[in-house]
């Protein structure tokens, strides 16, 4: 093995594919219903909550898209605020992602093993599915999918493309009898089949209130939905043609993945009361796959808890490719050790960078099995993305005065004017967001300060903050120019 540089191998598809293989998983499957409880009192309003949290995910994915196309290399989100914001800046809120996007690679490893063992059941292996179900075997298990994806990541590009274009072509095909169910069936027959199989009625059409702080909390909980397509900028170290592939990977991701997420929410209301979900969510964890459960035969059930747990398991891959990059950028402008910066002599991969991210993936595979509540690890990544795409609205309102020629490179809004308006309205809302979010993070029930999300990423940015002014110190007395370092692309 030896210093290499990253090869450009990534094509169009394959950043498509890594894009929607972040955003589509838990989110779809867990977060739309689960939130009856996180939320209490959102009830029939989860659909336009959904909607209502892709604004900020628009705006952020705007500032992303022209930012990448002057700056496409790895590492993205931290390379595009450390040249065209500040360095420090760019470093603790890319740390807080990375920290935040490594834990819920391990809190998605956890959760796909209830899904595997929902299958085992739907298709009567009682046994595996009671070893399933055991503590021991979930976090083997979960510790398993996370270092064979770390493999398949080390593999290089070629591998990596031919495992997440299928993952994502047979998690549609499966989410498709999602939708296609739901949309199938009524309510009353929903009712009828509850009756007949548990003996329980069901309230249809219930009556509820609009709160306009819980439909906000809602929508600051959702956007966690919408977030994926950061990973594509990552990559932009490793895609082909970047300048046009990159932006043209994120508005595909954005507008696909958000199609999705309408139809999947919407068949799934539109079959299953919501006042049943509500009810079931303060009992239990649901999916929408238990829900569909009740009308469905079992080979159809247990296609759509498989197709579930491979939403679940493609995130995997393309979020190993998000956060390892993001280490090999820092690597690589000397704030983390050089040798993180290796790259591998056949597959052009940074094996170093893709193992520690695997390492910190672990660390949340075993948190999420002794705090026993995933939704803290969503929490905190949702605290450190919003504040991740803030930074991004806010460097494409610095870049001109901080960088005017990496800003001279940017091939979308090239006219100022368009770029401040937007940049203006995605700082604003996406600065409204992330004070709703930390309002209800604040405000929630919980055990112990270290289960809310906003003291983890204080510490963590605390942590942050130290690493880069020990590492800028250093620089300084080796007699580095830090002003030119940072100015210039790696």
């Amino acid at each position: 093995m030896s210093d290499k540089t990253l090869q450009r191998q990534l094509g169009l598809t394959g950043l498509v594919a890594t894009g929607i293989c972040s955003m589509l998983g838990a989110s779809i499957n867990v977060v739309p219903f689960m939130i009856q409880r996180h939320v209490p009192g959102i009830g029939p309003y989860v659909l336009p909550a959904f909607v209502f949290a892709a604004i900020p995910a628009l705006l952020a994915a705007f500032a992303y898209a022209s930012l990448a196309t002057a700056m496409p290399r790895a590492g993205g989100s931290y390379i595009y605020a450390s040249r065209g914001l500040n360095p420090y800046l760019g470093f603790v809120a890319s740390f807080s992602q990375w920290f935040g996007l490594s834990i819920v690679i391990g809190v998605v490893a956890y959760v796909t093993v209830p899904f595997l063992r929902d299958v085992a059941a739907a298709l009567s292996y009682d046994g595996l599915a009671q070893s399933l179900d055991t503590g021991l075997v979930r976090v083997a298990l979960a510790l398993f999918l996370v270092w064979l994806f770390v493999w398949v990541n080390i593999l290089g590009a070629k591998s990596y493309e031919k495992t997440v274009i299928p993952l994502m072509i047979l998690m549609f095909v499966m989410g498709g009898v999602v939708i296609v169910a739901g949309f199938s069936f009524s309510q009353e027959e929903f009712a009828s089949a509850l009756m007949a199989k548990e003996g329980r009625d069901v309230s249809l059409n219930p009556s509820t209130e609009f709160h306009l702080s819980t439909f906000l909390s809602a929508g600051a909980l959702l956007f966690a939905s919408f977030i994926g397509f950061d990973s594509i900028a990552q990559a932009g170290g490793e895609a082909k043609n970047p300048t046009k592939r990159l932006p043209l990977a994120i508005g595909l991701t954005i507008l696909i993945v958000g199609a999705y997420y309408i139809l999947f929410t919407s068949a799934v209301y539109h079959v299953v009361p919501w006042s049943f979900v509500a009810e079931e969510a303060m009992k239990r964890d649901i999916t929408a796959p238990g829900l569909l459960g009740y009308l469905l035969p079992d080979y159809l059930t247990a296609m759509i808890v498989l197709g579930a747990a491979i939403a679940l398991i493609n995130d995997l891959p393309a979020m190993l490719l998000s956060v390892s990059r993001l280490m090999f950028a820092w690597a690589e402008d000397g704030i983390f050790p050089k040798k993180i910066t290796k790259v591998h002599k056949t597959y052009h991969t940074p094996y170093m960078a893709i193992i520690l991210s695997g390492c910190m993936a672990s660390v949340g595979i075993l948190g999420s099995h002794f705090a026993g509540d995933f939704f803290l690890g969503i929490d905190i990544m949702v605290t450190s993305m919003m504040v991740n795409f803030l930074l991004m609205c806010i460097t494409l309102l610095s870049i001109g005065k901080r960088n005017p020629d990496l800003s001279k490179e940017i091939k979308i809004a090239k006219d100022i004017m368009w770029r401040k308006i937007l940049g203006w309205t995605g700082t604003i809302v996406l600065t409204f967001f992330l004070l709703i979010h930390t309002w209800k993070d604040l405000n929630a029930e919980a055990g112990a300060w270290y289960f809310h999300s906003t003291p983890i990423w204080l510490i963590v940015m605390g942590i942050g903050s130290w690493i880069f002014c020990y590492k800028f110190r250093l620089m300084k007395r080796k007699g580095l120019d830090v002003g030119k370092l940072f100015k210039e692309l790696p």
